[in-house]
């Protein structure tokens, strides 16, 4: 009989000291198991939601700025525009004097007898441009007896220099260069010896 009730035992888990702390253990460490993935879980969930979070405000932020660098660029290319429209206006409204002084020279060379005061108008007038254009740093280039410089002149002709020390200078000036503030926007077309 003692064998059978130690069967029983044995079968019986509750009564098995061994099974009963084998499971025990078992069911704590799954809850132990359990309680570590929420927590890890939960802890994605926080961490997920704070970089959601985070990427949100950062792709408003990209957003923003993109939008104020289109407006930048949009503004600056309007003014732009407006400048290259407008930007000699200063200049014209400056020579409208000048043509005003043209417009009355043409009207007394037409009923003048005196010549002489015809030209001396126009050279007046002649005078009062250049003054302008100095004002707005446009000079002449020197020429007279320069020596010549391709940087300054164009050569359209070269003739026998009439004397030794003309050999490689300007001897005439066809039409007149302008400087701009030092930078050349017209050669001046001369004559060389050679």
């Amino acid at each position: 009989m003692m064998g059978k009730s130690a069967q029983k035992n044995n079968q019986n888990p509750e009564n098995d000291p061994i099974v009963t702390d084998q499971e025990a253990t078992n069911v704590q460490n799954e809850q132990v198991n359990e309680s570590a993935e929420t927590s890890t879980a939960d802890n994605l969930t926080v961490q997920m939601v704070e970089l959601q979070k985070k990427y949100d405000e950062l792709n408003d932020t990209h957003l923003r700025l993109m939008a104020e660098y289109d407006n930048y660029r949009k503004r600056t290319l309007r003014e732009k525009a407006d400048l290259i429209k407008t930007g000699g206006e200063s200049a014209l409204v400056n020579l409208l004097p000048v043509v005003d002084d043209m417009e009355r020279a043409v009207k007394n060379a037409r009923v003048s007898e005196d010549m002489t005061a015809v030209v001396e108008g126009v050279e007046l007038i002649y005078n009062k441009f250049i003054s302008y254009l100095a004002q707005q740093g446009v000079k002449p280039i020197e020429t007279e007896m320069k020596d010549f410089d391709t940087d300054h002149f164009e050569a359209i002709a070269t003739i026998p220099a009439p004397a030794e020390e003309l050999k490689g200078k300007v001897i005439d000036c066809v039409q007149t260069g302008y400087v701009l503030f030092d930078k050349v926007i017209r050669h001046a077309k001369v004559v060389v010896g050679e």
